[in-house]
């Protein structure tokens, strides 16, 4: 039987509670989307479907994808149209959709270049691609790490500054991005990229515990997006048009 930490380790937590980082995100992703909200939308990765079920609120045909047949079970109380399916073979035609999110799911998968294509292949002309990762300058591993052979769950100081072999000793069970990385993973694809960036967490879980110090944290840390210290922050946010 799965544990919560062997799970975590294997697909990562989804978002269970909605919060201000999560609406922050949904902000972002919205206006990235435009005019695309009123045509098909992909949730690929949806977790238990807490950014579906908004989305199905702004648009009118919203699908939603999960490896995990009982997250994709209780997602399909936020869109129908959710089934179990593996993002390295997304079970729709070429040119399906309109919008595709992926949000903190590309690091999980087995082939994370197959689930690039895939995520272009199924996309319109025009269609757009959100896309949120680990930023591998963020100062801690969000995933946990093995060490002597059993999982430790929770934010871990220093893993990702490793050597990549080191670090991926620590860490086989996610992946981690540069912006170097993003660009060989679309390298040859026929995509432009409208937007790139790095953020900071919202810091949720500090600010319910110490609400003064929490806020002063994410302030100041989001602040710093602004500036080029933002390639420490959390997760890579990039949006990308299919060109053709």
């Amino acid at each position: 039987m799965s544990t919560h930490s062997s799970k975590a380790a294997l697909r990562g937590e989804p978002s269970y509670v909605w919060r201000a980082g999560q609406q922050r995100r949904l902000e972002m992703i919205l206006e990235a989307a435009g005019e695309r909200l009123q045509g098909r939308v992909l949730v690929d990765g949806c977790g238990v479907g807490a950014y579906l079920g908004k989305l199905a609120q702004q648009a009118p045909r919203v699908f939603g994808l999960d490896i995990e047949l009982e997250r994709a079970r209780e997602a399909r109380a936020g869109s129908p149209l959710t089934i179990c399916a593996a993002g390295e073979n997304l079970p729709y035609p070429a040119n399906s959709f309109d919008l595709l999110l992926s949000h903190e799911v590309l690091e999980h998968v087995q082939d994370d270049a197959a689930a690039v294509r895939e995520m272009v292949r199924v996309l319109r002309p025009g269609g757009r691609l959100v896309l949120f990762c680990p930023n591998r300058g963020y100062p801690f591993e969000t995933h946990g790490i093995y060490w002597r052979g059993k999982y430790h769950f929770g934010n871990i100081p220093l893993v990702n500054w490793l050597p990549r072999r080191w670090r991926d000793r620590l860490a086989p069970h996610v992946e981690v991005y540069t912006a170097g990385d993003l660009r060989r993973l679309f390298a040859g694809l026929p995509v432009k990229l409208v937007r790139k960036t790095v953020l900071f967490g919202a810091y949720d879980n500090i600010i319910a515990r110490w609400p003064t110090l929490g806020r002063l944290l994410r302030g100041l840390l989001q602040a710093l997006e602004r500036t080029p210290l933002r390639v420490l922050g959390l997760s890579h946010l990039w949006v990308l048009e299919k060109t053709t």
